[in-house]
This record gives C-alpha cells, sequence and structure tokens, in this order.
C-alpha cells in the first residue's frame, strides 16, 4: 500500500479547506480549531513535499498541483461517503427531527402531521420548535424549516439549503375589532393597538404604512411588542388589536371566520422559506419521503387545496 495514505485523515481536512476555499470554514465543517487546520495542512505539505495553497491578497487559493489533489480527493471522498449510505443507511422505518420557528410548527405544520403519519406510519416525527438558528448537527436535527433572506448565509458549512417557495405577509384583526373600529380606509388602522413582532426587520408596520399610503404613522404610540407570530395572533384572536403576519400561520382562523383581512393590502416584502439538511445524512430516505409530502402540503395550501 503506497504510504502517503497514512495521511487520509489530513486529506480530509484538505478537502473541505479547498472546497469551501476557507480554513475557518474547514475548521467549523469538522468540529475542530482553525489553527488545527492550519496545522494539518502544514503537515501535508510538509509530507507531500508539495505547495497546495497559496495565499492571494486576504483569500486562500489553491496551486496547480493543489487543484489537481483536490479533485481527487474530492470525489475519492464522495465516493466512499455513497458506499458508506449504500451498508449503513437506515431503513425508512424510525424518527426524524424537525426544527422550524414556534409559530410555524404550531400553526401550520402541526395541524397537518397527522396526514403524514397516515401515510408513512413507520417514520416517528419529532418537531422541535425553536424561534431560534438550531446547530443541526449538535442537536441532532435531520430538518430545518427556516425563513428570511439571511437562511443561506446562516446555514452551517457541509449542509444544504433549498428554496422552498415565500410567505404573502398582511394585517389581520377580529371581524369584530374591524366593525368596532369602523376600518373603512388604511388610515382608520391608527385607531387599533398595532401587534408588533421584535426584530421584524424587513416585514415590520412602517414599510407596510407606506405601501398603503399611510400618514402621520410616526405619532402612533399603541404598540404591543411580542416575540413571535403565534403570540401576535393569540392576542389579535382575543380582540387586541391587529397585527401583520404571514398568510400560512392565519388561513385556518380565516376560513373558520375568527379572523379577517381588514384592508387587502400586502406587505411589499414576502419572507423566502427554506429547507436545510444534511446531503449524505444516514436517514436520507426518511428525508426524502418527509420533504416530497411537505411541498405536496405546501402547493395543495398554496392552491387553495
Amino acid at each position: 500500500m503506497d504510504k502517503r495514505l497514512k495521511h487520509l485523515s489530513l486529506l480530509r481536512g484538505f478537502e473541505s479547506a479547498a472546497r469551501h476555499n476557507s480554513y475557518s470554514k474547514a475548521a467549523e465543517e469538522l468540529f475542530i480549531s482553525q489553527a488545527a487546520i492550519s496545522q494539518q495542512m502544514r503537515q501535508l505539505e510538509q509530507a507531500l513535499g508539495v505547495k497546495l495553497f497559496m495565499r492571494h491578497k486576504r483569500a486562500m487559493e489553491l496551486t496547480p498541483g493543489g487543484e489537481t489533489l483536490y479533485q481527487a480527493s474530492h470525489e475519492a471522498f464522495a465516493t466512499l461517503i455513497q458506499a458508506l449510505n449504500s451498508i449503513q443507511g437506515e431503513a425508512l422505518a424510525g424518527s426524524l427531527t424537525i426544527t422550524s420557528t414556534q409559530s410555524f410548527a404550531s400553526l401550520w405544520l402541526m395541524p397537518r402531521l397527522y396526514r403524514f403519519s397516515v401515510k408513512h406510519p413507520e417514520v416517528s416525527i419529532k418537531i422541535a420548535g425553536s424561534n431560534h438558528i438550531e446547530d443541526l448537527r449538535h442537536s441532532h436535527i435531520d430538518l430545518a424549516i427556516r425563513f428570511g433572506a439571511g437562511a443561506r448565509q446562516q446555514t452551517q458549512a457541509g449542509l444544504h439549503c433549498e428554496a422552498f417557495g415565500q410567505e404573502e405577509v398582511y394585517p389581520v384583526c377580529t371581524p369584530s375589532l374591524a366593525a368596532e373600529m369602523h376600518l373603512e380606509k388604511p388610515q382608520d388602522i391608527l385607531k387599533c393597538w398595532l401587534v408588533n413582532l421584535r426584530n421584524a426587520r424587513l416585514n415590520d408596520w412602517q414599510i407596510w404604512f407606506d405601501e398603503a399610503g399611510i400618514e402621520n404613522y410616526q405619532q402612533h404610540s399603541m404598540w404591543t411588542e411580542v416575540t413571535s407570530t403565534d403570540l401576535a395572533l393569540s392576542a389579535v384572536l382575543s380582540g387586541h388589536g391587529i397585527t401583520l403576519s404571514s398568510k400560512s400561520l392565519f388561513s385556518q382562523y380565516v376560513k373558520t371566520g375568527q379572523l379577517v383581512i381588514p384592508f387587502d393590502i400586502k406587505h411589499p416584502n414576502t419572507v423566502p422559506r427554506y429547507l436545510v439538511y444534511d446531503e449524505n445524512s444516514a436517514k436520507k430516505q426518511r428525508l426524502a419521503v418527509f420533504i416530497n409530502w411537505l411541498k405536496e402540503e405546501m402547493s395543495a395550501y398554496e392552491s387553495g387545496a
């Protein structure tokens, strides 16, 4: 056997650093320090007698020899992972852990999840509602349903981030509040308490005010701030004012007549959705089944079925 194969652990670090063009991202992916990656690369270059990386301004770039080694090592590790999955991959039966925002999990996903269980009783689903960006690997989470334009940037190295449609945002309140406050034109909304989501950013009230042509909103003083949309909708369902919400989260209440959209003026900024998972997961068969079901459910919801 070629003695250079004893450096397989160093080659693993090299493949990751070359793929990301970054020692820090490789360190994050392999759960070691950046200093350890840097040391591994020095050891590998010394052992092979070949310069693999060169620094160009502040960026790391592969040398011609490094590029040749990267192509070969990348293909080799991909082939190895594929073979390991084929012999170790779990059967369809088993568990999956899914995380999403508390609001999406409780208001959209949970009311539909029984349909997945009917179709696939062999798969046990665990739901972890969280308003934080969870570390999928450390928390043993198989799939994250995330929202917002920053989801791609916040995805850990080595995980796949897939676009999954987008959310439209509207104001909602109870029919009784709309009648009591005589909400006839958008300006009338300033007569009400407004429930605001903390850190709403691109989907805040001020942007909607401008879209609706509402004037003098800067003087509005009746605000209630909450940390999640499920809390906002809970307040609004009790008659406490109006909130801005993604349509998927309040649509069930509109169908039952508990909420109405007082002004059919959509927020100009939509909220993109993403699916984040490990494409090389040993549970990929189980993941594929759940993701396909999730897409079918979302398609049915968006078509009004």
